[in-house]
């Protein structure tokens, strides 16, 4: 956006002790001053000039405006006086790119947008790129702000630190609604947050024929990222290629990710493709946790634990006080949590810790182990597992399972054949801590299984589809992890409210 400091610049009468105040209005005029009463026309006028700390630039209200806006290593703000774009008469005013990216943020600082919409010409009608871009800059703000048409990613963030994202509802991109990723290694991109926002609708990139696409809300290459109260659904139902697929939200080769109180539902995959599920800790994950979060009715499985051959080590993550619901509808999965290795290295797949979380598949499976799946240190404690016959698929080798509730709907128990509990654990050793039998065999009595409605992660907390009934013993019977194992739980359910110090499941 900014010319050679030896430039002229336009100085507007609008002035602050903070900075000036740009106006933009469709039927305003480039050779005017860009003040309130006389506005310039065109984002071509505000890209040959340079703004500073504490400048604004307001675009009309509910006006549309052709372009695109780039912001440079010349226009930086500060903690105190950040450069803002957003839209006047608190409407949001709309900046249509066509073809191209709508806003890059490059080598930017300190820049907050807000309340402007960006749109492009859609994911097959021309464009190619991604929407609202931001790469090699820090402390940069997106909130509210609808952003689609566009065949890449609705929102990029590229190698970047400190920015926020906040109430971006991103739908009817391709390759994805909202793409975090750094350029190697998990340094890349570093201190994100993505809070309250929707990806929707964002079917895959029509071009991309060598790899997934259609991804709700994708991290990659990152560290200390937070995805907070979002949404994703009806994503990736056009990716063009068998093959692996896209996800709802979820992360790769990235540490310290937090994926909570989220929903994922209804997503998707192209026929002859795999994944489409709701949560995934995909390759290279370490150190990362999903909590607090729902997933139902997706094509994958509700939660993917996945490492792909090549990744660095997969370690140390946490899968804790989540919900699926008829997961794995349509893919390989058929389960509620699928395990796959494709390194089929276990020593690259460790240390999993899967607690006081529920899973419900009336079609299919809870868990999944694929034929491709070694893996040691993964630990399943006080979960509920309820499937339509058989509880797992394929082998649990090295696995630890204590104080779980397994159900059958068809015949109250069934793991791979073995219709007993008692024999499963007589033959396997499996639910038993010191010498006694840690787990159950016990129908929770889930009023509304089955019949999830919501559709936002702000109705979580009144959530109680899933909630354990107050005189059960599945609230006094699991086991009491920080005594027994020294985790620390949080103190939580997905309600939010404080689970029974032995309680098995995710809502209480």
């Amino acid at each position: 956006m900014a010319l050679p400091l030896s430039c002229e610049r336009d100085k507007p009468a609008d002035h602050t002790s903070n900075g000036n105040t740009y106006y933009l209005k469709t039927d305003g005029n480039d050779s005017n001053k860009g003040t309130r009463d006389s506005p310039w026309k065109s984002i071509e006028k505000l890209n040959s000039i340079a703004l500073h700390a504490g400048d604004s630039v307001l675009f009309q209200g509910g006006q549309v405006f052709e372009g695109s806006l780039v912001i440079d290593s010349a226009e930086t703000g500060t903690m105190n006086n950040p450069i803002v774009l957003t839209s006047s008469l608190g409407t949001a005013a709309t900046i249509h790119s066509g073809n191209t990216q709508a806003l890059v943020i490059d080598h930017g600082a300190y820049v907050n947008v807000t309340n402007v919409n960006f749109e492009g010409n859609g994911r097959k009608e021309g464009n190619h790129e991604n929407g609202v871009v931001i790469m090699n800059s820090n402390h940069v703000s997106v909130d509210s702000v609808d952003i689609k048409g566009f065949q890449k990613a609705g929102l990029f963030v590229y190698a970047s630190f400190n920015v926020d994202v906040n109430r971006v509802y991103a739908h009817n991109n391709g390759a994805a609604g909202i793409s975090i990723s750094g350029s190697t290694g998990k340094e890349g991109c570093k201190s994100i947050s993505i809070r309250r926002c929707v990806a929707e609708n964002n079917p895959g990139d029509p071009t991309n024929f060598t790899n997934h696409s259609g991804s709700g809300i994708i991290v990659g290459l990152s560290r200390g990222v937070t995805i907070d109260y979002c949404a994703a659904t009806n994503n990736g139902w056009d990716m063009p290629r068998t093959g692996n697929g896209p996800v709802g939200i979820w992360a790769y080769e990235s540490d310290s990710v937090i994926i909570q109180h989220c929903i994922a539902y209804r997503n998707k995959t192209s026929t002859g493709a795999e994944d489409g599920g709701g949560f995934d800790l995909d390759g290279g994950v370490t150190n990362s946790v999903i909590q607090y979060c729902l997933s139902y009715e997706n094509e994958g499985a509700g939660f993917g634990i996945f490492q792909y051959s090549g990744a660095s080590p997969w370690k140390n993550n946490v899968i804790r006080f989540n919900i699926s619901e008829n997961d794995g509808r349509v893919s390989t999965a058929h389960a509620g949590i699928y395990i796959w290795n494709g390194s089929d290295d276990e020593g690259q797949f460790s240390d999993c810790l899967i607690y006081n979380n529920t899973i419900y598949n009336a079609p299919g499976a809870a868990i999944l182990f694929s034929g491709q799946s070694k893996r040691k240190g993964f630990r399943y404690y006080n979960n509920i597992f309820i499937a339509k016959d058989e509880l797992t698929k394929g082998l649990s080798v090295n696995d630890t399972f204590l104080g779980n509730d397994w159900w059958s709907l068809t015949g109250g128990f069934n793991m791979n054949g073995v219709k007993s509990f008692d024999t499963w654990i007589s033959q396997t050793g499996q639910e038993k801590l010191d010498g006694k039998v840690s787990g159950l065999n016990r129908d929770p009595d889930f009023g509304n299984s089955g019949m999830v409605m919501i559709t936002s992660p702000l109705e979580l907390n009144s959530f109680i589809n899933y909630t354990i009934p107050r005189n059960s013993v599945l609230r006094t019977q699991g086991l009491d992890l920080k005594a027994t194992f020294g985790i620390e739980t949080g103190n939580k359910g997905l309600n939010q409210n404080s689970p029974p110090v032995k309680g098995i499941g995710a809502s209480f």
